[in-house]
């Protein structure tokens, strides 16, 4: 598959419109509107190429033809195992194991799980590109949420600006926080003139973070907590247990110790999101990986 295409056959409540407002109401912004007008891709009504000034009529059959997804040079196919829970022609889902890159780095060029989804559609014989929803850092673990062409990661982006994309995490903190449940609302900036650490400041951008205590040992001093994203903001669950005075065990960049586990305590459990097509619920689950199981209270 080089070209992903989307048919549609006009219902009697769509006639007399313009085909531009039809695909805006199909979720197709102007941006990717221009790439099919400009980029190689096309409309077609009834196997007719026509303008996005063509008034609709009830019975025609619009197919779009979306312009072939271009793969960058820079990243190249690694055969790096994948643990795949879901998979169709639009999106793919994957349980991320711990100390895996979701992109390349320069430490890490080739062995990221970007590298290893190009490997994957070329065993596919596809030539699909990576567009990752939901990024997860080197060492946390668990459920990504990636989209297999542009427009399914359109829909799937406005979807998660729109709240409609749920994630719930698994972390061990440091300490017992006081109340067994609360909010963390708080702004996060990037620190300084690093690339990597964030901090909660001011001049940042909103983030919201829920959590609950589902258990605590005084004598470890340490907490099993699930936490729900309002916001997808770098290190968010890191920085706001740091700001309220619990880091995540093994998280040395914001304030945790290596003496439990060496890595962020930290795991994407659950996903819902509305799939891009269908608009069908879709719900999956990642297990706890052995590192953390260990750390069970």
């Amino acid at each position: 598959m080089e070209y992903f295409t989307l048919t549609k056959t006009i219902a009697t409540e769509d006639q007399g419109l313009l085909l531009k407002d039809y695909l805006i109401e199909l979720g197709i912004s102007k941006r990717m509107l221009t790439d099919i007008k400009f980029d190689g891709g096309d409309l077609l009504i009834n196997g007719e190429h026509v303008t996005v000034r063509y008034e609709l009529h009830e019975g025609d059959r619009l197919t779009i033809l979306f312009p072939k997804e271009k793969v960058s040079e820079g990243l190249k196919p690694s055969p790096i195992p994948l643990d795949i829970l879901f998979e169709d022609e639009h999106v793919l889902v994957l349980n991320k194991k711990p100390s895996m890159p979701s992109i390349p780095s320069r430490e890490h060029p080739e062995h990221s799980i970007a590298n290893g989804l190009l490997y994957h559609y070329k065993q596919q014989s596809v030539r699909l590109t990576v567009h990752l929803v939901n990024r997860l850092d080197r060492d946390t673990s668990g459920v990504m949420l990636v989209a297999k062409h542009r427009f399914a990661h359109s829909l799937l982006s406005k979807a998660q600006k729109n709240g409609e994309v749920m994630r719930t995490y698994r972390a061990f903190t440091h300490g017992m926080l006081t109340k067994r449940q609360g909010t963390i609302k708080a702004k996060i900036a990037r620190k300084g003139d690093s690339i990597i650490e964030r901090m909660v400041d001011e001049t940042g951008q909103e983030a919201t973070t829920h959590y609950h205590v589902r258990a605590f040992d005084a004598d470890l001093n340490m907490s099993d907590v699930s936490l729900t994203l309002e916001t997808g903001r770098t290190h968010q669950i890191r920085v706001h247990m740091q700001y309220v005075g619990h880091p995540l065990l093994g998280d040395t960049l914001y304030g945790g110790t290596r003496e439990r586990i060496d890595r962020q305590a930290l795991h994407s459990e659950t996903l819902v999101f509305p799939h891009p097509m269908t608009d069908e619920e879709m719900k999956f689950s990642a297990p706890l990986p052995d590192d953390m199981k260990s750390l069970l209270l």
